[in-house]
């Protein structure tokens, strides 16, 4: 409980402002790669392109007919129709996605323009509002009407949000998408574009560069490229030359570990494209962030003076992606402003640097822990850099450990920068600790599963992180190349796959699981039964005691979450295991943290406030071979959980080890008796 106390402050107007940014570019990023084709297609084969061909530019005649080409179409079309599947698919699965871009079409036609914007609107508008009217047939629908029902229901659904794009919301994003394009022509035509540095550079430092590159500046670049055949907001926020500048100061004038570590950075930064490497430089000395405005502000006025621009996004920010979306006339003007704002950049930091007083660059994370020390308390300024309770979060704050740590993820905003390089470092060190069978991988924050032993993120995101990982281990860094952590992630794995050391590991990096019976989970068992001697309370109680066979359903009647959890909870009653306040308790506990485990497991359980409802520990098994919805997941089994003194966390731990085996699963699923079930939890107990 302690963790969720000193996290509430850290849910500030910033990680909202994240979030919904982060929301947007999610539409944006998974589609990144259509924009860079296009981008190549148009800067190749257009009429000024550098291999002009009619039929694939869109220009000029072919047999009396104009061409088409490529061009248009992808740009009108494709990409809007695939950002709408993508907003709807986010919201609400793949039939989410269906509508959403049915709905974006009626927008694309009623503007005849490209309608990125109009497509953010629709693509989530439609997955949230299909998914709310099949909530009001949930579980009404009569056995074998279902796909006609779904099926109808979406299509009619889709055809009417179509009509309302069409009519009511492409007249307003377009008289929207007009008056930003007025706004950007207006600071172009006064010299004021460079100022926009001032607000863009502190928000790249606070995690929101993804959000204003991909969710605002992309859809209006695309839209002034193609009536341009250019634009300059691309590289508002891609030059990579201010950080490079500011890395190169450190590299020159920096002291200790930050001096060390600057090189290696500043290749990472500038050929590499990830940006979000030098961060944590800007956070030691916050001052520098003049460094890097000035440098912004050098690049954006270059590219204004020259007239220079890129044909579609730069993503990762590197020098080659950079130049591979630079327009044929723009190559000068580019180079230049990536060079000049490097330059800026570098002597503005540089002086900074020289002229303010720091006794030590070491990481961010060892300069807090040493004033902490010397203040003798925490403070509260410390939790704001380094993420409130980061310690107890870098030590397991939310998630125990089940068992040997065999999936480790970097998580970051947009899931292929930062993120890329931390999964790196941390697979290299794994691998060099002698587990090379340890996954390591990146992804968004926005696309993460409750499936993770560990998850690594940045001290500015880990509260974003934690909702979707709530069963996992998390660690925050504060420092991309030598976080201190990667070594404390390097024991811990060596620690969960060495014979004995999962117990160690477990009560190390989570000792609230054995304080908390009501509040168990399969993570929490593992780690508790680990603990637990061969002749304690829940060896001797044995697996009949608590799962017993009345308690095992292989077909539950439930056909939604909260049904189920009332199916679990019955079984636990008709055992005399709990009360019905105890039921009422589960829900509480659901509305607050979700109860999904992944592997098609849910296990609803009661508050801490409920054990008093309890009056023996007790398990009860249902499995739903339909499947049902679970806040958006599907769920096959679920286990209702209630416990006294840790009786029950054996049964827990054995079913812990079921899900985390596939073969084990299939077996349950296959299962037909319920002897079959106890025999098969009592095996993998023994």
């Amino acid at each position: 409980m302690a963790t969720e106390t000193v996290a509430k402050p850290r849910t500030s107007a910033r990680v909202h402002v994240q979030k919904f940014g982060t929301f947007l570019s999610g539409m944006i990023m998974p589609n990144i790669g259509a924009f860079i084709a296009w981008g190549i297609i148009t800067a190749l084969f257009i009429e000024k392109g550098w291999l002009p061909v009619p039929q694939l530019g869109g220009f000029g005649e072919t047999g009396g007919k104009p061409n088409i080409g490529l061009v248009g179409p992808m740009i009108t079309y494709l990409l809007p129709l695939l950002i709408g599947y993508t907003g709807g698919k986010m919201v609400y699965d793949v039939r989410g996605g269906v509508v959403g871009a049915i709905g974006t079409m009626g927008v694309i036609v009623g503007a005849g323009i490209p309608m990125f914007i109009g497509a953010m609107i629709m693509g989530p508008l439609g997955g949230w509002t299909m998914k709310k009217i099949d909530s009001i047939w949930d579980g009404k629908i009569r056995p074998g009407f279902e796909m006609l029902v779904n099926n109808f229901s979406a299509g009619i659904w889709g055809a009417l949000l179509a009509l309302l794009g069409f009519y009511g919301i492409s007249p307003l994003v377009t008289a929207f998408s007009t008056a930003a394009g007025n706004f950007v022509q207006f600071l172009v035509q006064n010299g004021l574009l460079p100022l926009t540095s001032i607000f863009i550079e502190p928000a790249k430092v606070l995690f929101l560069n993804n959000a204003i590159n991909h969710g605002v500046l992309t859809p209006l670049g695309v839209q002034q490229s193609l009536e341009q055949g250019k634009s300059i907001l691309f590289l508002l926020e891609a030059n990579p030359g201010p950080g490079l500048g500011l890395l190169l100061a450190y590299t020159f004038f920096g002291r200790g570990a930050a001096k060390a570590s600057a090189p290696g950075a500043a290749l990472i930064q500038f050929l590499g494209g990830i940006h979000e490497i030098y961060f944590p430089y800007v956070l030691m000395r916050p001052l520098l962030i003049l460094g890097t405005i000035a440098g912004g502000m050098t690049g954006i006025a270059t590219l204004a003076i020259t007239n220079s621009g890129l044909v579609a996004p730069a993503a990762p920010g590197s020098i080659f992606a950079v130049l591979a979306q630079t327009s044929r006339d723009s190559y000068f003007g580019v180079i230049l402003s990536v060079v000049l704002a490097a330059t800026v950049s570098f002597l503005v930091s540089s002086v900074i640097l020289r002229t303010t007083k720091h006794s030590d660059e070491a990481d961010l994370g060892d300069a807090t822990a040493r004033m902490e020390a010397m203040k003798g308390k925490k403070s509260s300024v410390a939790s704001t850099l380094t993420g409130a309770g980061a310690a107890a979060a870098g030590r397991g704050g939310v998630g125990v450990l089940a068992g040997p740590v065999r999936n480790v993820v970097f998580a970051c905003d947009a899931g292929m920068g930062s993120s890329a390089m931390g999964a790196s470092v941390l697979r290299n060190k794994i691998k060099a600790a002698g587990f090379p069978d340890v996954k390591v991988t990146n992804a968004s924050i926005a696309n993460l599963t409750d499936t993770y032993d560990v998850v690594v993120t940045h001290q500015d995101l880990t509260e974003r992180a934690k909702p979707a990982t709530s069963s996992a281990v998390h660690y925050s860094v504060d420092n991309f190349m030598s976080s201190p952590r990667y070594d404390e992630i390097v024991e811990l794995v060596r620690d969960s796959n060495t014979e004995g050391g999962t117990a160690d590991a477990g009560t190390t990096h989570g000792a609230h699981a054995a304080d908390a019976p009501v509040d168990a989970t399969p993570a929490a068992a593992g780690t508790a039964a680990g603990a637990a001697t061969a002749g304690g309370t829940a060896a001797a109680n044995g697996t009949s005691e608590i799962l017993a066979r009345e308690s095992v359903v292989l077909t539950g009647s439930a056909t939604t979450r909260d049904a189920a959890i009332d199916e679990a909870g019955r079984l636990l009653l008709a055992r005399g295991a709990v009360d019905e306040g105890y039921i009422t308790a589960m829900h509480e506990r659901e509305e607050s943290v979700s109860t999904y485990m992944g592997s098609f497991l849910a296990i609803p359980h009661g508050t801490n406030a409920a054990k008093d409802h309890i009056r023996k520990s007790a398990v009860s098994v249902i499995r739903y071979p339909e499947g049902i919805d679970w806040n958006g997941k599907e769920v096959k089994f679920v286990v209702g959980v209630a416990g006294i003194n840790n009786e029950h966390l054996h049964i827990l731990s054995s079913i812990a080890k079921v899900f985390t085996n596939k073969e084990q699963v299939a077996r349950l699923e296959a299962a037909t008796s319920e002897d079959e079930v106890l025999e098969l939890f009592g095996k993998v107990n023994a």
